[in-house]
């Protein structure tokens, strides 16, 4: 499966402090590759790399995610450092 290389950016109400831990989970359950550029209680920035399905999860996942936060959108950007 070829890998891609996106950004979530993750608005909403994320300020618990449980929710950065659990993205860093989240994605290493996946399999994916993760590195956070940014975080504070209304926005997190998460570059992510792996095969498309399991951002897709990843997505739907923090769509879902911890019952302390409220997420908004998320925005996917390919490629973030090209």
């Amino acid at each position: 499966m070829p890998a891609a290389h996106e950004r979530l950016t993750i608005r909403g109400n994320l300020g618990a402090g449980s929710f950065l831990p659990w993205v860093a989970r989240h994605a290493a359950r996946l399999g994916l590759d993760g590195e956070i550029h940014h975080a504070d209680a209304g926005r997190v920035d998460i570059d992510l790399r792996g095969p498309t399905d399991l951002i897709d999860a990843m997505e739907m996942g923090c769509l879902l995610g911890p019952i302390d936060v409220w997420v908004e959108t998320i925005d996917r950007t390919p490629n973030p450092s090209a």
